[in-house]
């Protein structure tokens, strides 16, 4: 007889092997064509609104690892929200104006980007947007992520650009805009200034110098004849800028006597500076505090120009001289002391970093800053004012954009007031009781930026991007940024697009027969500075979310890279907070960057870049999603190939769990074949409530965004809880009893239970797989992802339950181990070859496991087990001896009543296959 017949093998469809990479984009067509993101939305249009506001990735190249881990973190969110019974509809956006769009087609222009009208390369920068969008708009849809993709929001679109002129013109209604002369980030590369997140500090080899400054008029303090203030700096090239000397009101400084010549340094300085300059032999004269050498004279060591000694408490004895080189015009703390003295604002250098006639040095004029550096300390030897050089790498401010270390450069820039109408107060306020951060150190990084940065700049030097929209009058060059521009300028913008200021004249934005109100001019000019991009995506609450039936003012999260609290969440609170009075997110979520095995930052020059195309191509994109789910995302997130390996070895484990609980199940009915609660055995009320407890565990984890715990909890409830101990120990069970048998049914009814909360478990990670096992489950026109989460039943918390199995599995841990021990030493092959024998010398554990004897031996996988007592045995004993009698061909148990005929099998065996054949 092929006893094969007379077993319950399980039997599924459900492929053992995934082949993800094939079977992925046939899911995605049958998600298109099913429209399953529309009948999730209408499934829940009358549920609670829960929205994640998509921060706007930039609109340039292939998707990187960075922003697959930030969209599927998004989407685990949005899934389970869902399915726990929200309305979450998710709005994908893009970030399309800027540098990167506008350098690239400059590019492409060559020469002819020099003659090239405006208002054709803004049309060139808009195509090369949308070609980048269709891409990366493939490439997230190929994650399994789910969305309105037909419907995104583009910071470029028409009624977009409209609104953010409008929010422009809330700040002027609110005095809260100003244009001035102050020093700015200035990149001469990408000729442009730059806002703080536009700014990145790396390290930078500059050139340090001590200068003398001379004395001309010492006040009666300081001797005029070979008397000096020492000043140090790492940046030579704004020596030529210098018009102050600032010293700290309360420090000590000292007349330092040495060689002949006397030189001011501050008093807790002198010994450090004298080790640098290798001077040995110095005395010292005399002691000031800083406020008492206010207003001394010094000349300029190479100009004909008094250098001002004035008092600032920015001046510190961090390092340098405690004299602190002052160019106005090259600094924010030197602009902001220099107003308070009346002094003047001093830049000579261009828009391309070089130097202007202003510099008042012939051989200076036309150079770059930074390589006239040498020139600079060459002159300064020349006139015998430099003390020491040294090359130092420090930290330094670089361009986000194109690495080039940047400059201070005072231009007359547009800047939003952060003090003006409490602006700075108020933000911080928000961040403090209004705002949930995720992780908690995002509060103190977001409070600490906004408490210490200086005025916003908002106006940037280039072409493609949302204009400021005010006008001058030509004649007194009176500063128009009335109400009713704006609103003719959002009614314009929202029918044509910012294109409209440059092509249009200026008179079109203006009311009919329009003056200006300080001349009465009738002429007029518009503005050709463009807003800063972070004042574009920073309006994407007011653009997007708000009078927008689909969503709501505010979202519920921002969640984007930690790079992010000085960029997106910062510009989106400042802009909120200023025009709506409340922040525009209630919780902020904040992820790590992506590096490679070693925890090195990824970089095509290093050679350790992996995309996601490449891991897609290879494993599938359920590899990536679980991959993202297996990390703690507060922290800086590793890939590499060995990582990816361990990952798929999970996916399998779990998918395989799957497959065979798919397969156990094909021949059960839910209706007609479940088994009630009470009348389940032991070992499965047991499984019910170690699923109870994963799914309270999950969802809590889902809840604290915590996916690396669904991760842990899910693989080991599978591989431990399932494969490892109750899948095993059942299978005699499964297979070998009467199809229709109560222990049988009562098993399939717990793996009904169970499939059915794990599927849905993992479906906000394991998008596909869990979809894929689910039309299995529930039938081919079945998503999951239309299905609710999961819910605990407070029914399977049975204590005497799980004391009971408590109770077994730490002796079936002991036995295992004399199993173990026994197939080494060749006694017994597989564990059904064995007989357990267990003495006790403790009564209560003697009759607790007599009683138990049967589920014992199921959960040990073996043919025969003895429990003995002995008063005198020292602790419990297990030996393990081959089992006695003959194997039985179907179930595989040495019995010793094998039946002798050509069957050959127990006596259990035999009464199943006499009612089967009936």
């Amino acid at each position: 007889m092929d006893f094969k017949d007379t077993l319950n093998l399980p039997q599924t469809d459900f492929p053992m092997r995934a082949n993800l990479a094939k079977r992925e984009p046939e899911m995605l067509e049958k998600w298109e064509k099913e429209k399953l993101y529309e009948t999730i939305i209408e499934k829940r249009k009358n549920c609670p609104k829960y929205i994640l506001h998509d921060g706007p990735p930039y609109a340039n190249g292939h998707i990187h690892m960075g922003h697959a881990l930030n969209k599927l973190i998004k989407d685990f969110i949005i899934k389970y929200k869902t399915m726990k019974g929200n309305y979450s509809y998710y709005t994908p956006g893009w970030d399309c104006h800027g540098l990167p769009i506008e350098h690239q087609v400059d590019k492409n222009l060559g020469k002819e980007r020099f003659t090239k009208p405006i208002s054709e390369k803004r049309q060139l920068c808009r195509k090369y947007a949308e070609k980048f969008i269709e891409i990366q708009k493939k490439e997230f849809k190929r994650l399994g992520v789910l969305g309105d993709w037909d419907n995104p929001y583009l910071t470029m679109n028409y009624e977009y650009e409209a609104k953010i002129a409008r929010e422009l013109g809330r700040f002027f209604e609110n005095n809260a805009v100003y244009k001035r002369k102050k020093p700015v980030y200035w990149c001469a590369s990408c000729i442009t200034a730059l806002a703080e997140a536009e700014v990145e500090y790396g390290d930078h080899t500059s050139p340090s110098i001590y200068v003398k400054f001379k004395v001309k008029d010492g006040k009666g303090k300081l001797d005029s004849e070979n008397c000096s203030i020492v000043i140090w700096t790492t940046t030579p090239w704004t020596i030529p800028a210098n018009l102050a000397i600032a010293l700290h009101p309360d420090f000590d400084y000292s007349i330092v006597k040495t060689n002949g010549e006397k030189w001011v340094i501050a008093s807790e300085l002198i010994e450090s500076c004298m080790k640098t300059f290798g001077t040995e032999n110095y005395e010292i004269i005399k002691t000031y505090k800083g406020k008492d050498l206010e207003n001394i004279i010094c000349v300029h060591p190479f100009i004909e120009r008094e250098s001002l000694v004035i008092l600032g408490n920015h001046v510190t004895l961090e390092s340098g001289t405690g004299c602190v080189h002052t160019a106005p015009g090259h600094g924010q703390e030197d602009y902001e002391i220099a107003l308070q003295y009346g002094i003047d604002i001093l830049t000579p250098v261009d828009d391309n970093g070089k130097f202007t006639k202003e510099v008042l040095v012939d051989d200076l004029e036309g150079m770059f800053v930074f390589n006239a550096n040498k020139k600079v300390i060459d002159i300064l030897k020349e006139k015998n004012a430099l003390i020491k050089e040294e090359d130092i790498t420090h930290s330094y401010p670089h361009c986000w954009r194109c690495k080039s270390p940047i400059i201070f450069r005072a231009t007359s820039q547009w800047f939003i007031s952060m003090d003006k109408n409490n602006l700075r107060e108020k933000a911080l306020n928000a961040i403090n009781n209004e705002v949930k951060w995720i992780p908690e150190w995002g509060k103190e990084r977001i409070y600490n930026m906004i408490s210490g940065r200086p005025d916003w700049c908002i106006s940037r030097q280039r072409s493609w991007g949302v204009p400021i929209t005010v006008a001058y009058c030509k004649n007194c060059n009176e500063i128009i940024a009335t109400k009713e521009l704006f609103k003719k300028v959002f009614e314009i913008f929202s029918k044509e697009g910012a294109d409209a200021w440059f092509k249009r004249d200026i008179k079109d934005f203006l009311p009919e027969n329009f003056k200006c109100p300080k001349c009465g001019s009738e002429k007029f000019s518009k503005e050709k500075d463009i807003l800063d991009v972070w004042f574009d995506s920073g309006s994407s609450f007011a653009a997007v979310c708000e009078d927008n039936k689909l969503l709501k003012f505010p979202p519920d999260m921002y969640l984007e890279g930690s790079d992010q609290h000085r960029g997106w969440f910062h510009s989106s609170l400042l802009i909120s907070v200023a025009n709506r009075g409340i922040p525009p997110y209630k919780e902020v979520l904040t992820h790590g960057f992506v590096v490679d095995g070693d925890g090195k930052k990824m970089a095509k020059s290093a050679g350790n870049v992996i995309a996601p195309e490449e891991i897609i191509k290879q494993y599938g994109a359920e590899i990536l999603r679980l991959w993202v789910a297996a990390q703690d995302y507060r922290d800086d997130i590793r890939i590499s190939k060995e990582i990816l390996k361990r990952v798929t070895e999970s996916y399998r484990r779990i998918r395989n769990t799957l497959r065979y609980l798919l397969g156990c199940l094909n021949d059960f009915n839910e209706e007609k074949d479940s088994v009630e609660y009470n009348n389940m055995t032991d070992i499965d009320k047991w499984i019910l409530l170690k699923l109870n407890r994963l799914v309270k565990r999950v969802e809590k984890a889902y809840d604290n965004f915590e996916f690396h715990v669904v991760y842990h909890a899910v693989h080991n409830f599978c591989v431990v809880d399932l494969s490892n101990f109750y899948l095993d120990a059942l299978k005699d069970r499964m297979y070998v009893e009467l199809k229709d048998s109560k222990e049988r049914r009562s098993a399939q009814t717990a793996m009904h239970k169970i499939i059915s909360a794990v599927i849905r478990l993992i479906a906000p990670v394991l998008s596909f797989t869990a979809d894929e096992a689910w039309r299995f489950f529930k039938g081919e026109n079945n998503s999951v992802h239309i299905e609710k989460f999961p819910e605990t039943n407070d029914s399977y918390e049975n204590t005497e339950i799980e004391e009971k199995y408590d109770r077994l599995i730490a002796l079936k841990e002991l036995a295992s181990r004399a199993l173990e021990d026994a197939r080494k030493e060749k006694i017994i092959g597989h564990s059904l070859d064995a007989k357990v024998k267990v003495t006790f010398n403790n009564k209560d554990d003697f009759e607790f496991f007599k009683n138990n004897s049967e589920e014992f031996a199921m959960i040990l996988i073996i043919s025969s087990l003895e429990i003995l007592f002995d008063e005198n045995e020292g602790n419990t004993c297990i030996k393990v001896e081959r089992a006695s009698g003959e194997k039985c061909q179907r179930c595989w148990k040495y019995d010793n009543h094998v039946s002798e005929d050509k069957d050959r099998v127990c006596e259990r065996c035999r009464k199943i296959l006499n009612e089967i054949k009936k």
